[in-house]
């Protein structure tokens, strides 16, 4: 037979394992040819024939072409109709999708950032990390909890959600999924034993390697100045006898001088009727909405001379893709004004889809500009501010009033989630 394409992965790479288990399932043989990451996908005749410059990446003895790894592994799953790799039925076919794009999204694209994030690639965040890590575990529950009952996750045959599942599994055993994970997760780790000793399979699958600790954040050594050399000897002096309760270590030190105190000069500003944690307070415990409500006490109490609101917009909305990642964003972006707590509330949200969405929102700061407020953060230039006038524009309190109630719609993308700095 002669092989139906061409396939450009690398050895390790989880997708391109699954797609080789696919065809050698399937029956179907596959062209692997020599290939070096970083190097070969930027050359000019593979660009010419995947724009995107990514693997995996799949031509067809027809000449199709094709990237994403569960695309090109259900494309030859289909070559081989009588292999029952897309199910019996549109049913089936469904289901397997299903279990592919939950296990892919929610378990293979945190084992990514996860790794990015304690390799360096990203600023750590510990919020961030914990976050990632509670939202794989609960999708790997859900897939425990499905197979418990289960040989297979889709009738009683492998299926590719069976190929692809144990692919990504096989990954996040080795970073994220360690030893006291899995003896939590033991069907899980039964369904991936099972398809990667396959005897079609296992050869494709590789060896799996288990960490027994998941993988962690370590701060990079901070690299020692030599000492300076020491400066020659003074001769002593003659000892005289010490005053009674004098200091018997003539080695100590001088106390070092405490360093000044730099004033914020938000503090200069003259005193203002608004008390900043009375708001916080209020909107913590208040209905946001409605008579009595947080929104209707700030309205009540507001010093428009002392303070000043602001809405803020992510300049960048077309890099946003997960709408966890936009939330991390904003998280990220808040805990970095950390330094401005006492002068600052931010209601920030994401805003729309995966895939179509933006971050946006209100600040309620002190003094009438935005800068010395937010300029703590480093990334404070990736946000567009701009002044509302919440007295007496009707659009700008429309707008305030949404983001402070997670209802706020923008361009027809409504509130997803949202965040609070307080």
């Amino acid at each position: 037979m002669a092989p139906i394409g061409t396939l450009w992965t690398v050895a390790y790479q989880g997708k391109g394992k699954a797609i080789k288990a696919v065809a050698a399932f399937a029956g179907l043989e596959i062209t692997l040819p020599a290939y070096e990451h970083f190097v070969d996908n930027k050359k000019p005749e593979f660009l010419s024939k995947f724009p995107h410059g990514k693997i995996p990446a799949f031509e067809g003895a027809d000449g199709l072409k094709l990237v994403e790894g569960a695309v090109i592994a259900r494309y030859i799953a289909s070559l081989a109709p009588n292999s029952g790799l897309l199910g019996g039925s549109l049913e089936d076919a469904a289901l397997i999708d299903q279990w592919i794009h939950l296990s892919e999204s929610e378990v293979d694209s945190y084992t990514d950032f996860i790794r990015a994030l304690c390799k360096g690639l990203y600023p750590y965040n510990k919020p961030i990390h914990t976050g990632l890590v509670e939202r794989q575990t609960r999708t790997l529950n859900t897939l425990e909890a499905h197979l418990s009952s289960r040989t297979f996750f889709v009738g009683e045959r492998i299926t590719l959600a069976d190929i692809f599942v144990a692919s990504i599994i096989q990954k996040a055993v080795g970073v994220t999924i360690d030893a006291p994970l899995r003896a939590k997760i033991p069907n899980l780790i039964r369904h991936l034993e099972t398809i990667v000793n396959q005897p079609k399979l296992k050869e494709s699958f590789g060896e799996t390697e288990y960490a027994e600790k998941a993988i962690q954040f370590v701060p990079p050594v901070k690299e020692k100045k030599p000492a300076a050399p020491a400066a020659p000897a003074a001769p002593k002096a003659e000892k005289k006898p010490k005053a009674k309760a004098a200091d018997d270590d003539d080695d100590d030190d001088e106390p070092a001088p405490a360093l000044p105190q730099v004033k914020n000069p938000l503090d200069d500003l003259p005193k203002s009727t608004f008390n900043l944690e009375d708001w916080k307070r209020a909107y913590s415990n208040k209905e946001t909405r409605g008579a009595g409500g947080a929104i209707e006490w700030f309205y009540e109490n507001f010093d428009y001379a002392g303070f000043s609101v602001w809405r803020v917009d992510f300049k960048y909305n077309e890099e946003l893709t997960q709408v966890f990642m936009s939330s991390n964003q904003i998280t990220g972006f808040f805990n970095r004004l950390e330094a401005s707590r006492k002068y600052l509330f931010g209601s920030v949200g994401v805003l729309g889809t995966t895939g179509d969405s933006a971050i946006a929102g209100v600040l309620i700061l002190r003094g009438p500009a935005v800068e010395p407020v937010v300029d703590v953060a480093p990334d404070w230039e990736s946000y567009a501010y701009t002044k509302l006038d919440v007295k007496d524009n009707a659009e700008d309190k429309a707008f305030f009033e949404g983001a402070l109630a997670w209802d706020l719609e923008v361009n027809g993308k409504k509130w997803n989630d949202g965040k609070n700095f307080k």
